[in-house]
Parts: C-alpha cells; sequence; structure tokens
C-alpha cells in the first residue's frame, strides 16, 4: 500500500535523510527545505524536491511554520514529518497542519500540548498510577518551596515547565540557594520558551535514565519497542545510548513497559513516541514524554528489526499496527554514539568547520546515519551533531568490542568531534561492567583519560606530518589519527 504521494521534511541533517530513505524505500516522493546556510547540504541532494525555506537562522528557516506550510502546498506534499528539534514537538504546527488538511506524521496537537507540560504531564501520570518524583504542581510562593523542599529533603532540582534539553535546570543542595535558583531558572525559561513557570522535585544523586520505545495507532493498539538506557550524558543531553539496558531484569522491565503503556493510553497518544524515567535504588518515577521519533530510535530498531519510520507513516496514513506485544522480541545489544562537531577538552564547544577527509566504517553489525561528507561545511547555525554511529552484536560486551572497531576506522578531519571522547568510553572498565549513571563522565574522570589521550594523537600527528611532504599532510593525520584510535586487547 502507497500510503501517500509525496512527503515533506521539514528538517535538516541525518533525521532528514534518515526519514527520506524510508520514503523511497515506501515509493514516497520527498520534498526537502532547505536554509541559506544549507543550499550543499546532503539532504537537499537526495530528496526529490528542495525549496529555499529563509536564511541561515533556524526562526527565518526551520522554524518558520508559515513559510514551510507554504511550501507544502506548493510542492503537493500531503503530509509532513518534522524529525526531532525544531517544530518536532510544536503543538501550534501540529494543529496548523491539521486546519491545512495537511498530515502531521506525529501525535496529535492536543497530546503534543498536554505532554509537553512538565507540570501536567506529571500531575497526569500521577493520576494514572504512574510513579512520579515528589515535589511541587508550579512555584508561586518562594516560602511554600521552601517548606516542600525541606519536606522531600535536599538535594532538589528546580526545572523549566516548558521546553527540554536541560535548559534552566538548576540543582539546589541548601535552602539558602533555592531562591536565587529558582529565580535563575525562570528567567532562563522565559528567555528560551517564553514561560517562566518552574517547579521543584527531589533530586536523584547517581539516577540511571531509562527510556521506552512506544507505538500506537488510531485504532486502540500500542506496543512497546522494549528500553534504552540513556544515561551517559553531558549537560542533562544524551552522548550515548544503548538498547536494552544493562540492568534490566524481566521483573524490571514488566513493571516499566507497563507503566510506559500507561503513559501512552492515559495521554491518548499516537504513533511513535517514548516515556523517559528515572531509576534509582530499586525505584523508578516518569520524568516525561517526548512526542516525536528520537535521535536514539535506531538502537531499538537494531534490535527489534522494527522500522520505526515506516511505522510512523503508516500510522499517520490510518494503517493499524501490523504486530501485537506477543510478536516482538530483544535481537541482542546496540549501542549508538551521537557523533558531535564538539571540543570534549573545551567544555564540549561547538566546532563548525570544513571536513577536509572524511571515512565511515563498515562491515558487520554497523549502521551510520550522517548528513555529512567530504568537503562539506559544517554551518554554525545548528545542533552540533553531525552523524550517529551504532554498533550490534549477539552481547553487550561484542557490541563494545564492535564499536571499538567501528571509531578506530571513522575518519572525520578539519574539526573536532566527540570520537575520542566515546574511544575512551568504550575502553572505561565502569562502563563495560554497565555500571553507569547521569554523572558518569565526571565521576570516572574520563575528561583525564581523554587529555593524554589527546596529548598522544597531537605527538602522533606532528611525528608523521614532519615524515612526509606538505602534500602527503592529509594523509599523514589521517594515519596519525588511525593509530591514535586503535582498540585496545582484551
Amino acid at each position: 500500500m502507497k500510503y501517500f504521494e509525496k512527503l515533506l521534511i521539514a528538517n535538516r541533517g541525518e533525521i532528514a535523510i534518515r526519514v527520506m530513505r524510508a520514503c523511497r524505500e515506501l515509493d514516497i516522493e520527498t520534498v526537502a527545505i532547505y536554509s541559506s546556510a544549507d543550499k550543499n547540504a546532503l539532504h537537499v541532494k537526495y530528496a526529490d524536491e528542495a525549496f529555499q525555506v529563509g536564511e541561515a537562522h533556524p526562526s527565518k528557516s526551520y522554524l518558520n511554520m508559515e513559510r514551510i506550510i507554504d511550501i507544502a502546498k506548493k510542492s503537493g506534499a500531503e503530509a509532513v514529518h518534522p524529525g526531532y528539534g525544531f517544530l518536532a514537538e510544536n503543538y501550534r504546527f501540529a494543529k496548523i497542519c491539521l486546519d491545512e488538511n495537511i498530515i502531521f506524521v506525529g501525535p496529535g496537537w492536543k497530546t503534543i500540548r498536554a505532554m509537553g507540560s512538565k507540570i501536567g504531564s506529571k500531575l497526569m501520570m500521577k493520576s494514572a498510577g504512574v510513579p512520579v518524583l515528589p515535589g511541587t504542581d508550579g512555584i508561586r510562593d518562594i516560602d511554600l518551596a521552601k517548606k516542600v523542599a525541606a519536606e522531600i529533603g535536599y538535594p532538589v532540582i528546580v526545572k523549566a515547565s516548558a521546553g527540554g534539553g536541560g535548559i534552566g535546570m538548576q540543582i539546589v543542595n541548601d535552602e539558602k540557594s533555592l531562591e536565587d535558583a529558582i529565580t535563575k531558572s525562570m528567567r532562563i525559561a522565559q528567555s528560551a520558551f517564553g514561560d517562566a513557570t518552574v517547579f521543584i522535585e527531589k533530586y536523584l544523586v547517581k539516577p540511571r535514565h531509562i527510556e521506552f520505545q512506544v507505538l500506537a495507532d488510531e485504532h486502540g493498539n500500542a506496543v512497546h519497542l522494549y528500553d534504552r538506557e540513556c544515561s551517559i550524558q553531558r549537560r542533562h543531553q544524551k552522548l550515548i545510548e544503548e538498547a536494552p539496558s544493562p540492568i534490566m531484569t524481566p521483573e524490571l522491565r514488566e513493571r516499566m513497559s507497563e507503566s510506559a503503556l500507561r503513559v501512552a493510553d492515559a495521554s491518548d497518544y499516537t504513533n511513535a513516541g517514548s516515556v523517559e524515567f528515572l531509576y534509582s535504588q530499586g525505584n523508578f518515577y516518569f520524568m516525561e514524554m517526548n512526542t516525536r521519533l528520537q535521535v536514539e530510535h535506531t538502537i531499538s530498531e537494531i534490535i527489534t528489526g522494527i522500522d520505526i519510520v515506516k511505522q510512523q507513516i503508516a500510522i499517520s496514513a490510518g494503517e493499524s499496527l501490523p504486530f501485537g506485544q506477543e510478536d516482538l522480541s530483544i535481537r541482542g545489544h546496540a549501542i549508538e554514539c551521537r557523533i558531535n562537531a564538539e571540543d570534549p577538552l573545551n567544555n564540549f564547544a561547538a566546532d563548525p568547520g570544513k571536513i577536509i577527509r572524511y571515512r565511515s566504517p563498515g562491515g558487520p553489525g554497523i549502521r551510520v546515519d550522517s548528513g555529512i561528507h567530504m568537503g562539506y561545511t559544517i554551518p554554525p547555525n545548528y545542533d552540533s551533531m553531525i552523524a550517529k554511529l551504532c554498533a550490534w552484536d549477539s552481547t553487550r560486551r561484542e557490541a563494545i568490542k564492535r564499536m571499538r572497531r567501528a571509531i578506530s576506522e571513522y575518519i572525520i578531519l578539519g574539526i573536532k568531534t566527540t570520537l575520542p571522547l566515546h574511544y575512551a568510553i568504550m575502553n572505561n572498565q565502569q562502563f563495560v561492567e554497565g555500571n553507569t549513571h547521569t554523572h558518569f563522565l565526571q565521576e570516572e574522570h574520563i575528561f583525564d583519560t581523554l587529555e593524554r589521550y589527546r596529548r598522544d594523537e597531537e605527538t602522533r600527528m606532528q611525528t608523521l606530518a614532519g615524515s612526509f611532504g606538505q602534500g602527503k599532510k592529509v594523509a599523514a593525520i589521517s594515519a596519525a589519527v588511525n593509530m591514535y584510535l586503535q582498540p585496545k586487547k582484551d
């Protein structure tokens, strides 16, 4: 069955290409949009049609709802896939699509609005019997906030009700710091999201971040595609994900998956979404629901064999899920490393620029989702993630070894990336044992190890570069990086 004739992808980079690949396999024509900074981007070349949406700044291009709708109409696109980021969780955009008779590939706008409020969604889940962290429903009075914080015990965390990505979060260890933290969080929330509403809840010191991928159709059918561990983060943003979680037991999975499906039911959810939990000392707590395709959907696809993007498109076309929970099972273990154009030793500062040498890894069990190529100039205007490297094998230990091998093959020169950081983590004994949590990078002193690796890398580069003529410098640097990233023997 052909679900649509033409679909517009309201995004850029690797996720735009990922959606286009699914469309190509479904015989659906694709429409790309691009900013002035992306006119030579890979997703523009991959699409059947491409339209410039505006200038480089996101507000004038990928966030320009009116212009995107106009392009969808002019191109004859019947549906819009938002990818992730930009307008993916903007309920106003989803509603505009509905009003203009354009299918929005995602949940309904009312669900997006309801789950977009951390306070509102938390109250909804509490009523549905899903475990939530103790805290306030919103801060209207500093004295009351101090009273609640004293009751639940420090440390507490102040969060913005709207938005995500850790923006506005403030960890508070004592009462004297609480008022300043609330004021700062409110100011950041107002600036970032146009909504100054904040709340406080109990802060778990070393929790694990575990999420469940769910799919639900318009006919009352819902399944989960098992769990993902997303605990290794920087600035509350994920760096490495794996599926399934290394701490998961059959009993814990049953309890958490039941809660995840309860979240989907309580929110009248349709399409693909992820329910995120914090786990600590045998207990788990609902954190939020991402009402969109996740960056890390790849590893859930790998361990289940389900193409989530194709299912999104089919559900949006009114189709029923073609499988039930009993038809699904976990096959092996998958790990995803997010490759960002960042310098991990400079507080993860973005490092956009021109890629002078590029070679992606391959071989058994390796998947690379990327929107870059040799000679491509990464613009400074957007998120720094440029590729996703995934490794699969029958066991977690073997998947880690395969990821080490893949990193040793991955060459990206001309910019700094997080590849060396991923190499250091893959060789960390605590990671190998599955002992991760949201403060893993700091607790394990990964950056100290990384600094040594960086010095060794620079020494090798200088040595090799001096051994060749200037015309062979790029090849010398490539060889140096390869040497530096050779996996260790177990």
